[in-house]
């Protein structure tokens, strides 16, 4: 049944049981909501407005911009000063050896571009017979079918079942926390990890496979979870190797989410293929993501057709270039990926502190300020809250009313059910700002908690009990019995 609000409303809004909270302004990284509640948003919306949500610099440059040149259309011969500069910006350092950019709207075009822009070299280099990709389970790069079939989303899939690509292969996600095994070390782990990847590339034969696809740093499917040290140099090795091209998803977790530009560059290799940058790209003014591309794959189309075979409409638009300029230049300027290492570490230990030690709180991870909490029933067990609970929908709602605005998970993703809220905040957050997030998302947690009495039995995760079957994974012997904090 639809709430009143929803079914008036000439929107069709994402959800239609609840009636949503007007925001009427903002203040930093605060909403103002019609009811004069200001509400700390502690996850920039999806991990999108990194610069808070009141710019009044960014607001004059695309003021300039629209009275200036609003629009070009990039399939035209035409191009616009605010598009080439931003392209020169991000790239003038030559990243990896990323050195062209397209740029889009939505962080799922940017997904389906990469992945016509890897089929589209194959074909001119010679070797159109690769045409598989193999991606990762419990995964997410976008909800546009062409995205879709490349993420390991089970529910968002299920309903387009019909419509996902056969072309399409999935290994295991690099998620540590919950698919370590018992005694299991992180090198071998990696290596379990590396040889599956391989075996797929094998049994899919290497001439065959275009492309591996994966997010650096995962984001709202598996809850911030980082990579184990070694995994992507594995995994950049066998590309190299078997000569298949990797695409890195950096939508949710780049351009500085982590604590530096890209997230990869944390993880000791010379950098992808391809990588799809978004959201805090252009801090939520106005939609704007991109595809970066090896300057390899330029040199290989340049000798071929010459020509990009893709485009859209509002493709590499004016306004939003020239917003996500004067974004990167205000990062560059007030040094605040810097500022986001030094406020992530800040925020790491404040939730370790204060959050770890609650009863349910079964892991906590994360880089910069890109963080989550997994919630466990019985944390060495590895046995989250029932489905049917909500438990993380819960505190997400209970953080609302108190003032806080945080994320939860996208429902079920796979195999192992990952109970989690994400913290996201602005690049400008301050430590006092800090500390109240904590203090807020610690109440929430608790009010939570105390709801959840008829699941729960006692008051710490080593003797919890139980209302709810044992995982799959478990059965499996998917778990490290090891409980703690990490990452």
């Amino acid at each position: 049944m639809a709430h009143p609000f929803v079914a008036n409303s000439h929107i069709l809004h994402r959800t239609f049981a609840a009636n949503p909270e007007r925001v009427v302004g903002t203040k930093g990284i605060r909403l103002v909501l019609e009811s004069g509640q200001e509400i700390l948003d502690a996850s920039a919306g999806p991990s999108v407005s990194c610069l808070g949500h009141s710019r009044p610099d960014v607001a004059q440059v695309v003021a300039k911009q629209l009275t200036e040149v609003p629009y070009v259309y990039s399939g035209s011969r035409f191009t616009s000063t605010a598009t080439e500069d931003l392209a020169s910006h991000l790239l003038r350092d030559r990243p990896g050896g990323l050195s062209k950019a397209i740029f889009v709207n939505s962080g799922s075009e940017a997904t389906d571009a990469a992945l016509k822009l890897a089929f589209q070299y194959w074909r001119e280099a010679g070797q159109p017979q690769k045409r598989f990709v193999i991606a990762r389970k419990q995964s997410y790069h976008g909800n546009t079918i062409g995205a879709l079939c490349v993420s390991g989303h089970d529910s968002r899939r299920a309903l387009y079942s019909d419509w996902m690509s056969t072309n399409v292969r999935f290994v295991d996600p690099c998620f540590a926390y919950r698919f370590k095994r018992q005694g299991e070390s992180d090198e071998m782990y990696v290596k379990r990890l590396s040889d599956q990847l391989e075996a797929q590339i094998l049994e899919l034969g290497p001439k065959n496979v275009a492309a591996f696809i994966a997010e650096t740093v995962s984001g709202t499917t598996l809850g911030c979870a980082t990579p184990t040290e070694g995994y992507f140099k594995a995994v950049r090795a066998l590309c190299d190797k078997y000569d298949i091209l990797l695409i890195l998803d950096e939508i949710m977790c780049g351009m500085g989410k982590t604590g530096t530009m890209h997230a990869w560059e944390q993880e000791g290799i010379r950098g992808p293929d391809i990588q799809t940058i978004g959201k805090a790209l252009g801090g939520g003014f106005i939609p704007l993501s991109a595809v970066l591309l090896h300057q390899t794959i330029f040199d290989t189309l340049a000798k071929g057709s010459g020509v990009l075979a893709h485009g859209h409409t509002f493709q590499a638009h004016p306004a939003a270039c020239a917003a996500a300029l004067c974004v990167q230049k205000v990062i560059e300027k007030e040094n605040l990926i810097v500022k986001v290492a030094s406020m992530g570490d800040v925020l790491g230990n404040l939730l370790r502190r204060e959050v770890g030690p609650l009863p349910l709180v079964g892991d906590i991870r994360g880089r910069g300020l890109f963080w989550s909490v997994e919630f466990m029933m019985h944390g060495p067990s590895r046995i989250p809250p029932p489905r049917e609970a909500k438990f993380c929908d819960r505190v997400v709602n209970r953080a609302l009313e108190l003032g806080l605005n945080i994320l939860g998970n996208l429902g079920v993703t796979g195999e192992v059910y990952v109970d989690h809220i994400m913290i996201c905040p602005p690049y400008i957050v301050s430590e006092e700002e800090l500390r109240d997030i904590v203090r807020l998302l610690v109440e929430a947690i608790q009010d939570v908690t105390k709801e959840m009495a008829s699941w729960v039995t006692g008051s710490t995760r080593s003797d919890a009990k139980v209302a709810a079957p044992l995982p799959s994974a478990m059965a499996n012997g998917h778990v490290n019995g090891v409980n703690g904090h990490t990452h």
